[in-house]
């Protein structure tokens, strides 16, 4: 069934927030197929109307990052599709424009849902552009991007914009996660100091130009542009809960204020035919204030097939499970611990599922229980009741082999990316083949597993990596590094790396520790390629 969104009273070049909220109230009480057929234009949504619920978002907020007065885990969104079946919004290559801080959708215990042809699009978001057009011995001249808005108050610079205000050398001592451009080099990133740290005034010379006072300015040169953003994640771009059957295809995000798609204990996901990057016409070179795509503790199949994706704060891909912590042990009853602060307050292990017990030095399994009982006991314990908890030892972790994910990353383009290409711990079956890595200032593709420290689960045992060009990066191009403190056995195995082109200089290369099965076969560079090993069988073809 197609129904046109303007029956809906929701017209292109007007505030949308409300009429889409009661259409999709209509529309999820409607069985069967359902098309819902924007017309082609620009629509506006504003967060002071949005859908707002509590959210419990993995890898965003801690809880102690929210500051004072706000309510932890409260979100909102411009688009909310909640308890909604077999629907599909065709934005038929529309604008949705984001007015104020917010994330642009949710897709909350949803089936088969489809988001097509639409573009995201922020107006004046908390991502500010500083460009260096001068300097001397003790001054730099910085040019302020065109789409910000600033304000003097009491003597003091603030960017300015609807659900913000701050200062602009707001934690200039302490960002660790700036952005740099060097000069004429608008495909390369890093992290790097705050620009306005350590200054010594700022002045403005005319409108959107400041001097900037210093000790030295060696570290800065003409044509350089520094991203300077809010780097909490409480908003994002596109969060998926709980879902299954979930496609988004020609969905381009232009930016967003923390994880660009973020999806947790969802089943069968596709990415397709996407863009996130900025749009054409913004003199901004970044995107994201984190990750473009982050999974975790999801099933089925994930496939992310002909994006491109350009300018993050973080990596351009992380796919993972988490190793929760036992904590107690009564018979066959256990309580099991969320240990990472950005991530909990929500239960991902379900009943029927197959756990398996991990030594957290070895990373390596011990042996494995069934589920017969799951219960979220508050925002960071859960109770499990297993068919066989004699192996469950305090201190030690388990990790859900039914919550693992097969990734199809192909004929994907990055560029800017800050920190890594690609990260992959996931016992399914996982091929990342045909894509162009261009800059990733970490490593391109990181194979990692701990269960310490950020309690990313699991051991791979079938990957291929394969026909990728992996062109300027820092670091190696596939890095297989579990962090276990104790090597008993082979953590990694079955990695088939081949018929790849590295392009990365003096960099680049493969390094494995505690992998076993590892073949390299027909890999190409002007220059030797370096492989490393650490207690591993690597057979080079």
């Amino acid at each position: 069934m197609k129904f046109n969104a303007k029956n809906y009273g929701i017209n292109s070049g007007e505030d949308i927030t409300l009429a889409l909220i009661e259409a999709l109230q209509k529309l999820g009480d409607i069985e069967g197929e359902k098309n819902l057929v924007f017309e082609k234009g620009v629509y506006h949504l504003y967060s002071d109307k949005a859908h707002t619920d509590k959210l419990f978002i993995t890898n965003t907020m801690g809880d102690k990052q929210w500051e004072k007065g706000v309510v932890p885990h409260l979100n909102r969104a411009g688009i909310w599709l909640e308890n909604q079946k077999d629907l599909t919004l065709d934005g038929n290559g529309s604008i949705f424009v984001m007015h104020g801080k917010m994330t642009n959708a949710v897709v909350l215990n949803c089936s088969n849902v489809k988001l097509v042809n639409m573009t995201f699009s922020t107006e004046n978001p908390d991502m500010h552009e500083l460009k260096v057009v001068a300097k001397g011995k003790t001054f730099v001249d910085f040019e302020l991007d065109s789409e910000s808005k600033y304000e003097k108050i009491k003597g003091k610079y603030n960017f300015v914009g609807e659900g913000y205000r701050s200062s602009f050398s707001k934690n200039s001592i302490r960002s660790y996660w700036i952005g740099k451009i060097p000069a004429g080099e608008d495909n390369t990133i890093s992290r790097i100091l705050h620009p306005l740290a350590f200054n010594l005034g700022i002045k403005e010379i005319k409108p959107y130009l400041f001097r900037v006072r210093y000790l030295s300015t060696s570290r800065f040169e003409v044509g350089d542009k520094f991203y300077v953003y809010d780097h909490l994640r409480h908003y994002n771009g596109i969060f998926v809960d709980m879902s299954k059957d979930v496609v988004f295809d020609g969905i381009n995000q232009t930016f967003n204020y923390g994880l660009a798609l973020v999806c947790q204990d969802s089943e069968n996901l596709s990415l397709l035919n996407s863009k996130f990057l900025p749009s054409e016409d913004s003199p901004k070179l970044v995107a994201s204030a984190a990750d473009f795509v982050h999974i975790c503790m999801c099933r089925g199949d994930v496939v992310l097939r002909n994006n491109e994706f350009a300018g993050a704060g973080d990596d351009c891909l992380n796919v993972h499970g988490i190793h929760f912590k036992i904590v107690s042990v009564s018979g066959n009853n256990i309580v099991v611990k969320f240990c990472h602060h950005q991530a909990h307050g929500f239960n991902p292990l379900r009943e029927g599922d197959t756990v398996a017990f991990v030594n957290i030095d070895t990373l390596l399994e011990q042996s494995r229980a069934k589920i017969l009982k799951s219960e979220l006991l508050d925002e960071q314990h859960i109770s499990l009741s297993l068919d066989d908890a004699s192996k469950a030892v305090v201190g030690q972790a388990i990790e859900d082999k039914s919550a693992i994910a097969n990734l199809d990353f192909s004929f994907n383009k990055m560029t800017r990316i800050i920190t890594r290409g690609v990260l992959v711990t996931t016992g399914g079956k996982v091929r990342i083949t045909d894509n162009d890595f261009d800059n990733t200032t970490m490593h391109s593709i990181l194979i990692s597993d701990d269960a310490k420290y950020w309690f990313e689960s699991g051991p791979v045992n079938d990957v291929e990596i394969a026909r990728n060009r992996f062109g300027r990066c820092i670091g190696y191009n596939v890095q297989v590094l579990p962090e276990n403190t104790s090597h008993k056995g082979a953590v990694h195995k079955n990695i088939y790396v081949h018929d790849n082109v590295i392009e990365s200089g003096d960099e680049g290369g493969f390094f494995f520790k505690s992998a076993d099965g590892v073949v390299l076969e027909n890999n190409r560079s002007e220059k030797k390629i370096r492989v490393e090993t650490k207690d591993s069988q690597v057979e080079q073809r």
